[in-house]
């Protein structure tokens, strides 16, 4: 059984030009070709853009992606389970992807072939590249844009583990002090801004007041940024973004 670029890409919730720039890189390189020469994807392919897929979710870069899936010394099984210890370790948004690893594995183990739509069902309709091009036409003549790419280029699966365990930390924190009533001018709320501020320092790029500033407006006027924020607790964007800029005024002052 094989699969059109069209199918698969349906089947995953991924755009058809996602999968066209996998095969260009060749991280996802389709076993078949048409007798028209269109890509065709078997069940071994979709196997490995399950798992190209989790990865990503995750926040690995692709040729962190590539390395892990073309070490001859792994096995699918593994993969497994190294994602399935990730994914635990994520906030409480991730949980519906740690079933789907668990369900992988338990088919695997006992021989079921999962249908297309249920290795791809818990991705819904996100694309965890579907945004490159727009971050890169926005941001890509930046400074900021630039150093950030050199800096996660060298990340390994420890360090984005890392990184994303600090950042969950902190909108915890900033969301325990919105649930407590504290204000987002209040001192607490203001040094947890600025804790995020340099975080994005840290682990990024070098982000000053003012940019960190454009950040927070920006965690409410993209409806995406809102959304995640949200789905933390209600109102938290307009709360992160009303803590940093008063922590903004209170260093630029």
């Amino acid at each position: 059984m094989s699969y059109s670029v069209g199918q698969v890409a349906a089947f995953a919730g991924v755009t058809v030009r996602t999968l066209h720039h996998y095969d260009d890189i060749g991280l996802l390189v389709p076993s078949e070709r048409s007798h028209a020469g269109h890509r065709r994807y078997n069940d071994a392919d979709l196997d490995r853009l399950q798992q190209i897929l989790f990865y990503r979710e995750l926040g690995f870069p692709l040729e962190e992606v590539a390395a892990l899936l073309d070490d001859p010394d792994a096995d699918p099984q593994e993969h497994l389970r190294r994602q399935h210890e990730l994914l635990t370790a994520r906030i409480e948004k991730l949980k519906q992807m740690a079933e789907a690893v668990e369900h992988a594995m338990e088919a695997r183990r006992m021989g079921i072939n999962l249908t297309p739509e249920e290795k791809f069902e818990v991705f819904g309709d996100h694309d965890p590249d579907q945004y490159a091009d727009e971050v890169q036409q926005r941001w890509g003549h930046t400074e900021e844009y630039r150093q950030s790419q050199r800096r996660t280029a060298s990340y390994t699966k420890e360090d984005w583990k890392r990184i994303t365990g600090e950042l969950d930390a902190l909108h915890g924190r900033m969301a325990d002090l919105l649930g407590q009533g504290v204000p987002a001018d209040s001192q607490a709320a203001m040094d947890v801004a600025e804790e995020h501020r340099r975080f994005i320092c840290d682990s990024y790029y070098d982000c000053s007041h003012e940019l960190h500033a454009c950040l927070g407006q920006m965690y409410v006027d993209d409806r995406r940024f809102t959304a995640t924020y949200e789905n933390i607790r209600t109102g938290l964007a307009v709360y992160m973004r009303d803590a940093i800029k008063a922590n903004t005024a209170r260093h630029t002052a």
